[in-house]
Parts: structure tokens; sequence; C-alpha cells
């Protein structure tokens, strides 16, 4: 993996590319990629990530519910924004919730902007799944991915 520490590498998907970069703690980033991938990556070096990660990033852009094993390694947040992250995680698939309840799970129940700050700096969505957060009047709110992606996301998981 200590190849993996320095270089991102590209994961094609149904989805679209991801690009994923790990240290040695685990994964630190992924990231839609919106200029396509084209990163000169080769498909290879895509198929030896550890984890099994392409496999499960392809599988879940089929629509299938995908169990994440996986280090994260997100120690680039603050205190706050991982305590949100950790939350995120516990939201079904398929499911959806609002900042104020992610707020409320964290403690701090008058922090929904902020949860919505965190969510938007979140270094691996998908794997935390931010995308399932929604605001209280159920508008979508925001998304790293862009509201195109979000919609697909939350779409692709209540369809399957």
């Amino acid at each position: 993996m200590d190849n993996l520490v320095r270089d991102p590498v590209i994961v094609p998907t149904k989805l679209g590319a991801f690009r994923v970069q790990f240290s040695f703690r685990g994964l630190t980033r992924l990231e839609f990629c919106k200029d396509g991938g084209v990163l000169h990556i080769s498909k290879q070096l895509a198929e030896t990530l550890p984890y099994d990660l392409t496999r499960k990033l392809q599988q879940y852009a089929e629509g299938k519910s995908v169990r994440w094993e996986i280090p994260l390694d997100l120690s680039s947040g603050t205190i706050f924004q991982r305590q949100v992250w950790h939350a995120l995680t516990k939201i079904p698939y398929g499911e959806t919730r609002s900042y104020g309840w992610i707020a409320k799970q964290i403690g701090k129940p008058k922090a929904s902007r902020a949860v919505g700050a965190a969510c938007g700096a979140n270094p691996v969505p998908v794997i935390v799944p931010c995308h399932r957060v929604i605001a209280g009047d159920g508008s979508l709110g925001g998304f790293g991915g862009g509201l195109p992606m979000k919609r697909r996301l939350l779409s692709l998981e209540r369809d399957h």
C-alpha cells in the first residue's frame, strides 16, 4: 500500500470515476472525478487496491448495498467534523436523515448549519454517506459531488 500513500488512483464505475487515495492508516480521499478521471492511471493498479475497494465501489454503483470494511484515515478533520462523519455512518442504506438529526446525535442540537459544513468537508463521500443528509424541510441541501449526483445516489439506493 506504500505507493497508494502518495499517488491517487482512478476507479471507473457506472456512476463515473472516483479518485481514491490512501495513507498508511487507511483511505483518506474518495472524490468524484468531475473531469472524468483523465489522469493516466493503469486499470491494473485500480484492480489491486486494498480492501477490495474497486469491486465494492463498482457494486455500489450498480445499486448493491455494500459493507464498507475499510480503515479510514479521517485525521484531516476537526474533532467536530469527525463526530459528524461518524454519525453519518449510522444512516442506513436507502434512508435519509436531516442535518438537525445528525446535530442531535452528536449532542449539539443547535449545530445544524455546522453539521452541513462538516458534511461538505467529508473526504470520503459514499463510504461516509453525507448524501443521505437532507434539510429539515425535505429539500436536498448541498453536496460536494453536486446536487445531480446527490439525487442520483439517493435514487440508486432507494430503487435497490
